[in-house]
């Protein structure tokens, strides 16, 4: 599907690493290098031509973005350098204001460091508590399990709405509704939602949202955090220095901007907040509907073929997403991953930086497969036969 369209698999590669960063479109990689040779000036700072084009290629990715996502105003949209920061804007920038020891934060073991850490340096500074939704049997969040872990105490649910090693896809919609009822917030982390699925942000009533632009087909070091705009307006910047200041005379008399442009200090990532625009008319045009319905397909195509394989165990056998995580049997998953690197086959192997999802599965380290719309059946069939025979994957793992 598309292949055409992307420039690197045309190196006679596999990629089946997408959830860790997508492959680009050449229409991304040509809008990122039209602004570097003909108008590459900086956003909101210079009273010349090809400044005030770059401010308007710059504010049409943000209303571009707010569509996508369907966000009530452009202003909810804030430019980040990833998801890593955006959460990390939320819990400092806003919730480090609103928690006392007495508050609980919900959050699951299958989350990513990004929705991980953060909390836990809120219970680390202000004594909150980080408590953890139990998963089901194939390490899924219910919405009945996360009823029964609401406390009174209960501040703040973070969830990431697909996790990033067993694919699951969580009810955030129904979650918000419940936690709204109860003055609880909620704060979703996006970063492998966005790229396969339509997310509408007033149909889920998401407190917060963050993703990034390079699993979404579009270029690294570009995030989003999307925030109520209510929300917003009392988050304080991380950041401060110029682009998002009126004025400052003194420690005591400093004025801030309005919103996004004052949770937005210094030079952005120009170059690539332009070329997420084409990233946003890629995806609308290929449908995102047709993107799940596809990389639905392949993940079942890929998981038919590994369960006949007796000594592959498929860590996440249902899942709604095209994640597959799975481990050979006695063999080492980076191992695995060297051997079929040596087949210009792309895998992750490791924690994939969930390290806590171990006291759920019991299992330290996987391979995992992300798949996206452009990978094919002839690669799965490549891939599972590489897999089928374990004495050549252990006679050829060094």
């Amino acid at each position: 599907m598309n292949r055409e369209d992307f420039p690197m698999l045309a190196n006679d590669i596999i990629y089946l690493d997408n959830s860790a960063t997508s492959l680009k479109p050449k229409c991304v990689i040509d809008k990122m290098v039209d602004y570097y040779e003909n108008y590459s000036a900086n956003a909101h700072r210079g009273d010349y031509d090809i400044s005030y084009k770059v401010d308007l290629e710059f504010e049409e990715t943000r209303d571009l973005v707010a569509n996508f996502i369907n966000a009530k105003d452009k202003d909810e949209i804030i430019f980040t350098s990833g998801t890593t920061e955006s959460l990390n804007m939320i819990a400092t920038g806003f919730f480090a204001n609103l928690v006392d020891e007495n508050d609980e934060i919900l959050i699951t073991s299958s989350e990513h460091a990004s929705n991980v850490l953060p909390w836990f340096r809120l219970e680390n500074e202000f004594g909150c508590k980080v408590r953890y939704i139990p998963l089901d049997s194939s390490y899924h969040v219910t919405l009945d399990n996360l009823k029964k872990s609401v406390t009174p105490h209960t501040k703040i649910i973070a969830l990431a709405q697909v996790t990033n090693v067993i694919g699951d896809v969580r009810p955030i919609k129904e979650i918000c509704k419940f936690a709204h009822e109860r003055n609880i917030f909620v704060v979703v982390d996006g970063a492998q939602s966005l790229p396969h699925m339509k997310v509408d942000v007033q149909d889920l009533d998401c407190d917060f949202l963050a993703f990034s632009a390079h699993k979404m087909y579009g270029p690294t070091g570009l995030g989003i955090l999307y925030g109520k705009k209510e929300l917003l307006e009392n988050l304080e910047p991380i950041n401060l220095g110029g682009g998002m200041n009126e004025s400052f005379d003194t420690p005591q008399q400093i004025l801030l901007k309005e919103l996004p442009t004052r949770l937005e200090a210094g030079t952005p990532n120009i170059a690539s907040v332009i070329a997420f625009k084409e990233s946003i008319k890629y995806l609308e045009k290929l449908g995102m509907e047709n993107i799940s319905n596809r990389e639905h397909y392949l993940r079942k195509y890929l998981i038919d073929k590994l369960l006949r394989i007796p000594h592959i165990d498929i860590i996440n056998l249902e899942a709604d997403s095209g994640i597959v995580t799975f481990n050979v049997s006695d063999v080492f998953s980076q191992d695995v991953a060297f051997y079929l690197n040596k087949y210009q086959i792309c895998v992750r192997a490791g924690n994939h930086c969930a390290k806590i999802l171990k006291n759920a599965t019991k299992v330290t380290n996987t391979i995992r497969i992300s798949l996206a719309f452009y990978n094919t059946e002839s690669e799965i069939d490549t891939l599972v036969d590489l897999l089928s025979n374990k004495d050549k994957i252990i006679g050829e793992m060094f």
